[in-house]
């Protein structure tokens, strides 16, 4: 998998979902490769989008199309500064199926000292993460190359994320979230996208 992290300071949300319900509309159905994106403006007004793809070329291909061009230059007057663009293949998902019924997404972006050990330690306990956390309905995390990373949390609604959020978990799951807070660099940013863009193919 491949995925774009896209994400910029805004001047208005409404347009931003305007012009990406056209791409849906008018360019996705005929856009190979793409497997599906999440996109959202806080209320400080950041937006941050992450768009997956079956290969970088994939994504490559599509950025040459005319109408991409066309659209992506009409997307960026909307943004203060032009939107920064990060790629990846170091993904790791957890899509039990696709989050489009998730109505609130949560970004996460920071940065790791043991990005290997991260990801080890994202990928253990997946069953009882999931009995314990039920309300969150699958994770893309991203990292690239220079210890940062993008983690995008898929839930039900705010209110069961925020009631999660206070839970106290087992002792293995305590542990093992203590040890990636220790692996943190200074402290992640948050894109809590309460209003969250979700499509696929075929959606």
């Amino acid at each position: 998998m491949f995925v774009q992290v896209i994400q910029g300071q805004v001047r208005h949300a409404e347009p931003v979902y305007v012009e990406l319900d056209a791409w849906m509309k008018e360019i996705g159905p005929g856009t190979q490769g793409w497997l599906g994106s999440t996109a959202g403006v806080t209320t400080d007004k950041r937006f941050i989008g992450l768009a997956r793809w079956e290969s970088p070329e994939a994504a490559a291909r599509h950025g040459a199309r005319p109408e991409q061009d066309h659209w992506w230059r009409a997307f960026t007057e909307l943004f203060v500064d032009l939107p920064t663009i990060r790629e990846t293949s170091d993904v790791v998902t957890d899509l039990r199926r696709e989050p489009r019924g998730a109505r609130f997404v949560q970004v996460m972006q920071g940065r790791s000292t043991d990005p290997g050990r991260a990801y080890e330690l994202a990928g253990a306990h997946s069953d009882e993460w999931r009995a314990f956390r039920p309300e969150i309905l699958g994770t893309v995390a991203c990292m690239h190359g220079d210890d940062a990373y993008t983690v995008a949390v898929y839930f039900t609604d705010e209110q069961a994320a925020r009631e999660g959020e206070r839970r106290t978990p087992p002792p293995d799951l305590a542990a093992e979230m203590d040890e990636v807070n220790s692996l943190a660099v200074g402290v992640p940013e948050f894109f809590d996208l309460r209003e969250p863009w979700i499509h696929s193919p075929g959606q």
